[in-house]
């Protein structure tokens, strides 16, 4: 099922929210799908974990409402409790009680709402199967690594089959390899589930490891709402493409010569064409490390001249620092390691230079 095509079960509207004179969300408009993974990704203080709250019945609205299967939950003045929302949390400490066993917390909910034992077994073990916790029931979470600790968490928070489940952070604290395992296990496991997901993070890779949509939030605003291979390959602002790796940002001057194009350094990249550039205006440039590439004296089109400052080895290539003849620092990947004062071109395609200006439309 095309994703546009499934019921729309979580709707915001004109959220807003302010703590004293912070205003920290302004207006937030978006809609949750049925079966859908959306990350909610922005940089701390943006308004992400705020919203979630929000959501989860934790804090109330200024103004703005949050409508759930049709029903008000959140606007001002009016507040839903958390237990009657049909959702779960996953907390960024696993929040896993230390005197049960793994069993009984995942089956805690279920006890909860008076479900008979035969049935809760079989759900819980079900879950157990799922989630690689076999033979592990018994255990208690200070018996359990730090990855055990999340799947009984996942566990305990699916088991009544929540309409919606709402992630804060949810790897943060687990180590790198274990947290590029977990999201690949997670994303398996809710869409085989059909599980419904509200997911915040800081970390791109884990949203785009896992999201169906990404919700991009910058300063209590929403910069982008789209796929995560939309939002990579076209960010539409100047702070979402820093955001998703864009971090050499260069300043480059638009002029008119068949279309517009972008002087950077004495040398012409491309002809652009973003909507919104006028000519005679400067520009921030922005492109990612690893879409530069070194090219020695050939210069063509989409490449500009720097002179080498460092070199450090990271395995498989060097990250070498630069500088323009302008004065702008750059970075790029080089498969040779690259002496300090060498001269040379760095070319960047075309649809990997992301420019903004003052009038840039998104």
């Amino acid at each position: 099922m095309n994703n546009q095509d499934r019921e729309v079960i979580l709707k915001i509207e004109d959220l807003a929210k302010s703590f004293g004179q912070t205003d920290v969300l302004k207006g937030i408009n978006m809609e949750v799908r049925k079966n859908e993974i959306i990350s909610v990704l922005g940089p701390s203080g943006c308004g992400k974990s705020t919203l979630l709250n929000i959501i989860a019945g934790m804090s109330s609205p200024d103004s703005g409402s949050v409508i759930m299967n049709g029903q008000v939950i959140s606007e001002a003045g009016k507040v839903l409790p958390p237990e009657k929302r049909h959702m779960n949390m996953v907390f960024q400490d696993f929040a896993l009680w230390p005197h049960m066993t793994a069993y009984d917390n995942i089956a805690y909910g279920l006890r909860q709402i008076k479900i008979g034992k035969a049935e809760i077994k079989e759900r819980v073990q079900e879950l157990l199967k799922l989630l690689h916790l076999d033979g592990l029931e018994q255990r208690y979470p200070a018996e359990l690594s730090g990855g055990q600790q999340q799947r009984v968490a996942i566990a305990r928070a699916l088991i009544t089959k929540p309409d919606i489940l709402l992630m804060d952070e949810p790897l943060c604290n687990l180590d790198v390899q274990l947290r590029v395992e977990m999201r690949t296990e997670m994303a398996f496991l809710f869409r085989r589930l059909g599980t419904t997901v509200f997911h915040v993070t800081h970390d791109p890779s884990e949203a785009f490891a896992m999201a169906d949509r990404i919700v991009i939030m910058n300063k209590g605003n929403i910069d982008q709402i789209d796929s995560p291979q939309n939002c990579y390959r076209d960010p539409g602002t100047e702070s979402v493409a820093a955001l998703l790796g864009a971090g050499n940002c260069v300043h480059g001057y638009a002029r008119k010569d068949n279309g517009i194009q972008i002087e950077l350094g004495g040398s012409v990249c491309g002809t652009l064409g973003r909507n919104g550039i006028l000519t005679d205006e400067r520009v921030n440039v922005r492109f990612r490390a690893e879409n530069a590439v070194w090219r020695g004296n050939e210069q063509k089109d989409n490449s500009f001249p720097v002179v080498v400052e460092y070199s450090s080895f990271e395995g498989d290539y060097y990250r070498v620092m630069a500088k323009m003849k302008t004065g702008d620092a750059l970075c790029f990947l080089s498969r040779s390691y690259l002496e300090k004062g060498m001269e040379g071109y760095v070319y960047v395609e075309e649809d990997r230079l992301y420019v903004y200006g003052p009038n840039t439309v998104v």
